[in-house]
C-alpha cells in the first residue's frame, strides 16, 4: 500500500509540472538551443530528484563515462534510465523512436533538443535521416544514448539488438561504451514503482570499426550483465 501511495504522489507532482514545463519549452527554445537543452536537464534532474525523495530511489554507479563523445548503448527497462542518462551524459543526443517524435508540442521540443529519430519501419529515407542526425550530434561534440534493443524490456529478458544499433555506430565511428541497469526492479512497467537503489555500470568501450556480428555480440553482453 505504501509504495501505491508515494508512486500516487510521485505521478501527480513530476506529471503535473512536466504539463507547465513541456507548454513553457517553445518559449525557451526561443533563446536558443543551448538553453533549451539545459531547460531539458533541469526537467530530468526534477524527475530524478523527486524520484529520490518521494520513491527513495537511489542510484550507484559502476565504471565511468568517457572523457569525449561516445555512443552509449544502454540496457532500458524504464523512463527512469532515460532520465539518468541525460543527467549523467550533460544533454546527450538521444534515440527516440518516431511515435515519441510525433507527440504535439513535445515533439517538437524535442527535435529543437537535438533528439535523433529512429523510424522503425526502417526505410531508407529515414535511415538517412537518422544517419544526418547523429552525425549533426557528433559534429556539436554530443554523445549519443541509444536503447539497443529498442523497447522496454522486464528483468531477466535479453532481447536481440535491433537492425538500427548496427548502422548507428558505422556512420559516426565513435567508441561503444555498453550501459548495464537494473531499473526495473524498482520502476516496473506495471504497477507501483518501490524503494531500492539501482546500479548502472559502464562496461568498457569498445572502439569503432569492429564487425557487425562483434560489436552486436559484445554490446548485447555487456547491457544484459545484470540479466545473467
Amino acid at each position: 500500500m505504501a509504495d501505491r501511495i508515494r508512486t500516487l504522489i510521485y505521478s501527480i507532482i513530476f506529471y503535473g509540472l512536466s504539463v507547465p514545463i513541456v507548454l513553457a519549452a517553445p518559449v525557451v527554445a526561443l533563446f536558443g538551443t543551448v538553453t533549451l537543452r539545459r531547460y531539458s536537464m533541469a526537467w530530468a534532474g526534477l524527475g530524478l530528484l523527486l524520484a529520490h525523495q518521494i520513491l527513495g530511489i537511489r542510484v550507484a554507479v559502476e565504471g565511468r563515462r568517457e572523457d569525449g563523445p561516445a555512443l552509449y548503448a544502454v540496457k532500458h527497462q524504464a523512463m527512469y534510465e532515460t532520465l539518468a542518462m541525460a543527467a549523467m551524459l550533460d544533454a546527450p543526443a538521444i534515440v527516440m523512436k518516431q511515435e515519441l517524435a510525433r507527440i504535439p508540442i513535445w515533439g517538437w521540443v524535442a527535435r529543437r533538443y537535438g533528439v535523433i529519430v529512429i523510424d522503425r519501419a526502417g526505410s531508407a529515407k529515414a535511415l538517412r535521416a537518422m544517419m544526418k542526425e547523429a552525425r549533426a550530434a557528433v559534429a556539436e561534440g554530443r554523445s549519443v544514448v541509444i536503447f539497443p534493443e529498442g523497447t522496454r524490456t522486464p528483468p531477466g529478458e535479453t532481447p536481440p539488438l535491433r537492425s538500427g544499433f548496427a548502422g548507428l555506430y558505422r556512420a559516426i565511428g565513435l567508441p561503444v561504451v555498453p550501459v548495464a541497469c537494473e531499473t526495473g526492479k524498482v520502476w516496473p512497467r506495471k504497477g507501483p514503482k518501490r524503494p531500492g537503489t539501482v546500479t548502472f555500470r559502464y562496461g568498457e568501450p569498445l572502439p569503432p570499426g569492429l564487425p557487425r556480428e562483434e560489436i552486436e555480440a559484445a554490446v548485447h553482453r555487456g547491457i544484459n550483465a545484470f540479466e545473467v
